[in-house]
């Protein structure tokens, strides 16, 4: 979402200015629900339209908030009921006023993560576009939001949106106010300043948990080492509005895992507590979203500006929005300190196993990955899906790519290098804020590293499928890529016991043992080769009984009926990463500039 800071003048004349008034209050938390209450007045329009949004900003997919709105009410200034319809699923429609509006509403909330909000006796964790309906024909009106906050439970405010005292917060526009989160519960709270550009910022934690305050003190050190490191890679820190930056963070055994951005905070939600390997463990989502606040919140795709509540938002930037973000999501803790190189090399092979033995190459770019969000990005569907075999996540096909573009600019020996790139990139569209496209990023890598590497790069890897050469572009950096288990013998399909057999539990890999076998989703392996499958059966002892090359009989159950096939078992195609132990002196400076804390 793009604001210019100079909207915060806005602020000065606001209460001169048309706003709409929000309260929120929540009586009736045990059960999950909030009641919400609002005033529009000055409504130029005959008929005032209502509506809660389908999507969230940093979501790609629909998610319908308006199924838990009920006891819809409206009356006019005097307290006169007026005519609420239903023109669609997502809309009320309230007739009869005379400018004014005063609508009242309960609120279903039980999902607390980063999309939807949760309301009980612990907090009101509140993601704006699923808690509070809009009139979509006054997009530019500031709004304040007053909360009425649970004193017996102890309750406090955090939340980007600007403080007017009281519990009362004010947003310039619809756009700010909906990409807003908000925590409202009895957290901890810890801040530091950090300068840029010779001015102050101020960066905030709130962290509602049941651990102790020491703890948050220790869970500091590692926010802040993680803020400098990421603060180092684009050279300063965006000009956050209002002078600071908020986390919101809620560590509790209810809460559903996520992390989302938004402009000048992030929401946190995770069910490791600290004291249970959150210290470290939770620290990959601080990095993470907190790179988010260069890359996709100002460094922003022009597919998804402006951005749109009432459908899917499709961007074909998201292999560099979220993928480029994802490859620094670990090098960040590394760099930091947070993470050893080892444990950083090693943990690459996931990633590039995924990446590189999928199928999906032959159906998809990046750029076609990217616009695949709108039914990956938590979007729900019934029918079945051959995901295994046809999509690749952006998230991690763009780390895979940053790495191999790193890599490659590191080798040029000009020192040049993804975080020399990505400054350029923030100087020219993300300081400003002007939206970018895939061709604006192939221009940028052609003015920073020349035009033929740009034209290699993106015509080999983003326009088309094609995989960098991982194993010599890790070799001089002083990293081994090789076969992790070469004379293991790999099936290509995901098994489960369960009733006396194996359940083949997922589509079988495109080109693998399994499918070229015939086997499919759903069939229940009786035995494989001379071995019978029982409730005892360990399928990676099982698969060990065979060897790569040989050819077996399987017979399994579909739809009831038994049949037979042969089998012939692959090598396991997994790859593993480790650090040499003796490098030159030439790789061992190469690798200390790439994993070296700045």
């Amino acid at each position: 979402m793009k604001y210019f800071i100079g909207l915060i003048c806005l602020f000065a004349p606001a209460y001169a200015q048309t706003h709409h008034d929000y309260q929120i209050a929540f009586p009736n938390a045990v059960h999950h629900e909030a009641e919400v209450s609002a005033t529009f007045k000055g409504l130029e329009d005959k008929v005032l339209e209502l509506r809660m949004s389908r999507t969230s900003p940093g979501r790609y997919a629909i998610h319908e908030f308006a199924k838990n709105v009920y006891n819809v009410k409206a009356t006019d200034e005097n307290g006169q009921v007026l005519s609420v319809t239903r023109p669609n699923p997502y809309q009320w429609n309230v007739s009869g006023h005379h400018g004014t509006v005063k609508l009242s509403y309960t609120l279903f909330a039980n999902r607390g993560d980063g999309t939807y909000s949760q309301v009980d006796e612990t907090h009101a964790h509140l993601n704006i576009p699923a808690t509070f309906m809009y009139p979509p024909q006054y997009p530019n009106r500031p709004i304040r939001v007053h909360v009425k906050v649970r004193d017996d439970l102890n309750w406090k405010v955090a939340t980007q949106l600007k403080d007017l005292g009281n519990n009362t917060y004010l947003a310039p526009d619809l756009d700010y106010f909906m990409d807003s989160p908000t925590e409202i519960s009895n957290f901890q709270i810890r801040e530091f300043i950090e300068t840029s550009n010779g001015k102050p910022y101020t960066i905030r934690f709130a962290l509602h948990h049941t651990g102790t305050e020491a703890e948050l003190d220790t869970y500091m050190e590692s926010v802040k080492k993680i803020v400098r490191q990421e603060k180092a890679v684009y050279g300063e820190l965006p000009d956050y509005d209002f002078g600071q930056y908020t986390f919101l963070a809620c560590y509790l055994g209810h809460v559903s895992g996520d992390g989302m951005e938004h402009r000048n905070s992030t929401v946190l939600t995770s069910t490791r507590s600290l004291e249970a390997g959150g210290l470290k463990g939770n620290a990959g989502t601080i990095s993470h979203e907190f790179f988010h606040c260069w890359n996709v919140e100002r460094i922003r795709p022009k597919s998804l500006q402006p951005f749109d509540y009432t459908e899917a938002n499709m961007s074909g930037e998201l292999w560099f929005a979220e993928g480029f973000t994802q490859y620094y999501t670990s090098l960040i803790l590394c760099r930091a300190g947070l993470i050893t190189p080892q444990e950083y090399v090693e943990g690459l092979a996931g990633s590039l196993n995924y990446v590189w033995n999928s199928p999906a190459h032959k159906y998809f770019t990046p750029i076609e990955m990217s616009y695949q969000a709108p039914f990956v990005d938590a979007a729900t569907s019934l029918d079945p899906v051959n995901r295994e075999n046809t999509f690749i996540s952006y998230y991690t096909y763009g780390s895979v790519l940053g790495l191999a573009l790193d890599l490659s600019l590191r080798k040029l020996d000009k020192g040049l290098s993804l975080d020399g790139f990505m400054q350029a990139v923030w100087l020219a569209y993300g300081r400003g804020e002007v939206p970018y496209t895939v061709r604006d990023l192939e221009l940028a890598l052609s003015s920073y590293a020349g035009e033929n590497f740009a034209q290699d790069f993106f015509g080999s890897y983003i326009f088309k499928s094609q995989m960098p050469d991982y194993q010599k572009l890790l070799a001089d950096f002083g990293v081994n890529l090789n076969k992790a288990n070469p004379k293991t013998a790999s099936l290509g399909a995901y098994l489960v016991i369960r009733d006396g057999a194996a359940l083949v539990a997922s589509n079988p890999i495109e080109g693998g043992a399994a499918y070229l076998a015939g086997l499919a989703q759903g069939d229940r392996i009786l035995s494989l080769g001379y071995k019978p499958v029982g409730n005892d059966t360990d399928t990676q002892k099982l698969l060990a009984e065979f060897k790569v090359g040989e050819t077996v009989e399987v017979i399994f159950e579909r739809f009831g009926k038994k049949q037979k096939s042969a089998v012939t078992f692959q090598s396991d195609p997994s790859y593993s990463t480790t650090l040499k132990t003796e490098v030159p002196a030439k790789a061992q400076k190469m690798q200390q500039e790439w994993l070296g804390g700045k």
